[in-house]
């Protein structure tokens, strides 16, 4: 049980744009078109669009580009032609890929067990789920990556700002202030980085993502965390004959958030709900499933099983990841403080020492 500890009790670094190493690893800004051709008023309509860069230009349908309002087929030929001039989207090599990859920053979870879990931390360019019962710890994970991710890069953490969508009501900017003083930071500097938006309803959701790309166009982000991703949709449509819909919604939802985690080169942390699963049989010990189905299970990069343990104690599982081996983490008294078991009989081992305990 090892939680990591930062000596360093310097404030927030955050660095300009300019200064961050390796920018054509970020994003090409759309104002870059006007050497292309492309006239001010025409960049002025993709950007009220929620479109900031060509890399954003790059990730819309022709059909959805001509719906803005002003621009036509014609315009968007010539814009796409600018974008694909500036921007790479045909085949690289694998080792051009692995040089890419050099840009993901991993950030701290805070616990160095957690950290070993997931191979060093929540990546950027990727979509990490977290889902469990309420009261398993994944809206206290989200309040320590607020801080964890505003941490220089040399002590794991993001050198950068987060943006927090709240579903659900749940965020505290009080208990912001203890995890902070754990990592020796100003918590009245965290706070300030940390922009936060309540979500009433589904559109409403998404819009906040739209409005997002204006911010990360501008500042360096490196954390979007949406707590939790399903609940709105769970109310806004009920019953079967609005399944086929939500499921729509929502996967146009979780495109948007794979496009912000690649456009901008964040780590974007979704919470999830469960749902009881009938079909579980009498032999499953928890016969529970995250909510949201395939499409989001697709969407997910990393999946997180969090569950309640004994007492006071938290387990993490790697549910789905593409370069994780099967793990849990078990925590003790306060999330999140890991003990990391990979064996599956020291798992096992482990579990019957705690009962007996």
């Amino acid at each position: 049980m090892i939680d990591l500890k930062y000596e360093d009790q310097g404030q927030l670094q955050l660095v300009d744009r300019e200064e961050v190493e390796d920018e054509d690893d970020c994003f090409e800004a759309i104002d870059k078109l006007i050497a292309q051709g492309i006239n001010a008023g025409d960049i002025k309509k993709l950007q009220d669009a929620g479109i900031y860069t060509v890399n954003g230009v790059m990730m819309h349908t022709k059909k959805s580009l001509t719906s803005i309002k002003g621009l036509s087929e014609a315009k968007v030929e010539k814009i796409c032609e600018a974008a694909e001039k500036l921007v790479n989207v045909g085949y690289v090599t694998g080792s051009d890929l692995l040089i890419k990859r050099k840009s993901v920053i991993k950030i701290t979870t805070g616990s160095q067990a957690l950290d070993e879990l997931l191979g060093g931390g929540i990546e950027t360019l990727a979509i990490t789920e977290a889902f469990g019962e309420f009261r398993s710890g994944k809206t206290q994970l989200a309040h320590t990556l607020c801080v964890s991710t505003q941490l220089p890069i040399h002590m794991h953490g993001g050198n950068g700002k987060v943006a927090y969508i709240d579903t659900e009501g749940t965020f505290r900017p009080d208990r912001i202030v203890p995890i902070a003083e754990r990592f020796g930071m100003d918590a009245g500097a965290v706070l300030d980085n940390i922009i936060y938006a309540r979500a009433y309803t589904y559109e409403h959701q998404y819009n906040l993502l739209l409005g997002l790309a204006a911010k990360m166009s501008e500042e360096p982000f490196r954390l979007l965390i949406v707590d939790s991703v399903i609940a709105l949709f769970r109310v806004d449509f009920t019953g079967r004959g609005e399944l086929a819909e939500r499921q729509q919604k929502l996967a146009q939802m979780l495109s948007r958030l794979i496009k912000i985690a690649e456009e901008f080169n964040v780590a974007v942390y979704m919470t999830n709900q469960v749902i009881a699963d009938p079909g579980g049989g009498v032999f499953i010990s928890d016969p529970k499933k995250p909510a949201g189905g395939h499409v989001l299970a697709h969407a997910s990069t990393i999946r997180l099983m969090l569950r309640k343990g004994k007492g006071e104690q938290r387990v993490c599982k790697i549910f789905d990841a593409p370069n994780l081996p099967e793990a849990e983490a078990i925590s003790f008294f306060h999330f999140p403080s890991f003990i990391y078991l990979k064996n599956p009989l020291k798992i096992s081992i482990f579990k019957k020492l705690i009962l007996n305990h």
